[in-house]
């Protein structure tokens, strides 16, 4: 599966994919407000997993490179929420970009190719994401491409520690009708 924007390509993972991911999830400024994919070893297993998701649902996570490069810019896609929370069970949209591709609008467009796909092929009612209280770049993707927020529905995440500064979630929502409506 491809998905092409003005200036990316969403694809789905090769095996040269891996390093790229190894670099970008080493640097502190990835890992500041997501949780570590891990090693090479715990990367190569991920990506051999979101290639079985694809296979299993016809949605997963899409690596991203640009159009005029082919270089290697993160990753962005559809994935189920496998907790417990106030809006489960649900459909999140979910990005990383290498920082070296941060400020260009990259996470933004290839997050508005993710949205359209899953709502016009896959017919999703509803796409959630979620980001820390303090990651606030991600929160403006959010807004940029539609999703709106309501503070009654920010949560403290079940997976991560009492003491986690991460735990405390913001969750934006953008249903079927409002994302038509603003086609």
């Amino acid at each position: 599966m491809e998905l092409r924007t003005q200036r990316l390509l969403l694809r789905e993972w090769k095996d040269e994919d891996v390093e790229p991911i190894v670099r970008m999830v080493s640097d502190p400024r990835v890992g500041k407000y997501l949780s570590n994919i891990g090693d090479r070893a715990a990367i190569e297993v991920w990506i051999n997993r979101e290639r079985e998701r694809f296979k299993r649902l016809g949605y997963g996570l899409l690596a991203i490179e640009r159009l005029d490069t082919s270089g290697f810019v993160g990753f962005c896609g559809l994935i189920n929420v496998d907790y417990q929370a106030h809006f489960t069970p649900a459909v999140e949209i979910s990005w990383r970009l290498d920082p070296d591709y941060w400020g260009h609008g990259y996470a933004t467009e290839a997050a508005a190719a993710v949205l359209d796909f899953g709502f016009e092929n896959l017919k999703l009612d509803q796409i959630v994401a979620n980001a820390a209280v303090g990651n606030v770049a991600s929160q403006r993707v959010m807004e940029r491409i539609g999703m709106s927020h309501d503070l009654n529905d920010d949560f403290d995440h079940p997976l991560k520690a009492a003491d986690d500064p991460l735990r405390r979630q913001v969750l934006y929502r953008l249903r079927y009708q409002d994302w038509r409506r603003k086609q």
